[in-house]
């Protein structure tokens, strides 16, 4: 069995798809007929609990709030406002955001880190409860971040599949009831055959075990907006993700009904001569989306990757204006947090402005993501670019 997932992995797609296997030779179908052998897709007991968690993650002018920065990464946000990176200032500054009265009016689930899924607030409430009473889902990051792959165009490849299937377990018992795993793309680098496939392949076999233990894998193969490239060479880059990605989903019996998508929207490269308008960036999304995903999938929950927060909520606000066949929304890390962090400064008479500014990105978001979004009366704070080369999580 292991050497039939080995050849799986490292054999072209087209060997897969359209085409004989390669273990059935030229002329040998009259003595060995081929037969239709059926697989079916399954999440083991937790099939009708993955529906109806993505279902309301994926509920109308909602949308997710990324708070799964991993420690270093959180630390950099806190050092830009003069505090230090330790677990209180981590757990005051998640306080904050989480607790923010009325949140869940726009935000259905929550992405935390490891370290927020147990911690509690102050007064010592759990953090999962306080979600809970607003009507959010609460998520958990569950890869271990990116290194070097091996025999690639220095590009890289996401780990924590070993001991993932024990730690979602544990992760579903704390309350967590979705999962993340983040990897990337670069056009740059190519990107490499070997790099899309490792990336698809490592997704697949994460979602699998993610609804194998009741939590509904968020698939994000971010790519990255680093780069001059066209917004042509996007599309096809995008393109060609998905239709791995997608291909061995299925081939993990992955059930696309408890999924939920996490894509970067279809953009130049960040640094191209031209930038693209909200209606172009759509347009383009829209087509690889159609292209590539079934409707099957409840909800495509699009990360910002480095725009202004304006920008992508105007994008998604492009892309609401006539009916999909998924719930497309959101799921922002910066695009929601920037202001929020600004204006907070680290001090606890401002947590009261911060989570009002917090309250006025998530509307704006709900409203994009119901295509009833207008930029007017939007501070120049929100309009700065947050792109960072290379960004790590």
């Amino acid at each position: 069995m292991a050497s039939v997932s080995f050849a799986k992995l490292n054999a072209p797609s087209s060997q897969w798809i359209g085409q004989q296997s390669f273990s059935q030779r030229q002329g040998s179908s009259a003595r060995f007929p081929a037969r239709r052998v059926s697989v079916p897709i399954r999440a083991g007991s937790y099939s009708e609990e993955l529906v109806q968690t993505a279902k309301t993650v994926a509920s109308p002018g909602h949308g997710i709030l990324a708070i799964d920065e991993s420690n270093a990464t959180c630390g950099k946000r806190l050092a830009s406002i003069g505090l230090d990176n330790t677990e209180p200032n981590r757990q005051a500054y998640r306080q904050l955001l989480l607790t923010t009265p009325g949140l869940g009016e726009y935000i259905s689930g929550a992405i935390l880190f490891e370290e927020t899924l147990y911690q509690s607030t102050t007064d010592g409430k759990k953090f999962v409860d306080c979600l809970r009473e607003q009507k959010i889902m609460p998520g958990i990051k569950v890869d271990k971040g990116l290194v070097p792959l091996p025999g690639s165009n220095n590009e890289s490849w996401c780990q924590g599949l070993d001991g993932l299937a024990s730690r979602s377990a544990e992760y579903y018992k704390q309350g967590a009831r979705f999962a993340k795993w983040r990897t990337v793309v670069s056009i740059p680098c190519g990107p490499s055959a070997l790099a899309v496939k490792e990336a698809a392949w490592g997704l697949a076999r994460y979602a699998a075990i993610s609804q194998d233990n009741g939590l509904v894998p968020i698939v994000e193969p971010e790519i990255l907006l680093d780069g001059d490239h066209p917004i042509e060479r996007s599309l096809e880059v995008a393109e060609k993700v998905w239709s791995e990605v997608f291909f061995y989903l299925a081939q993990n019996n992955v059930l696309f009904e408890g999924v939920l998508l996490k894509p970067s929207m279809v953009t130049p490269g960040a640094e191209h001569k031209e930038k693209a308008s909200p209606e172009t960036i759509a347009k383009y999304t829209l087509t690889m989306l159609r292209r590539r995903v079934p409707p099957a999938v409840p909800g495509i929950m699009f990360l910002s990757g480095g725009q202004s927060e304006v920008e992508a909520t105007l994008n998604l606000n492009a892309m609401n204006q006539s009916p999909n066949p998924w719930h497309v929304s959101f799921s922002y890390a910066r695009a929601l947090q920037n202001t929020v962090l600004k204006t907070w400064q680290g001090h606890p008479e401002n947590v009261e402005a911060a989570q009002k500014a917090l309250l006025v990105r998530a509307k704006a978001n709900s409203l994009a993501q119901l295509g009833k979004y207008s930029a007017e009366g939007e501070s120049e704070e929100a309009k700065k670019g947050m792109f960072v080369q290379g960004y790590t999580y």
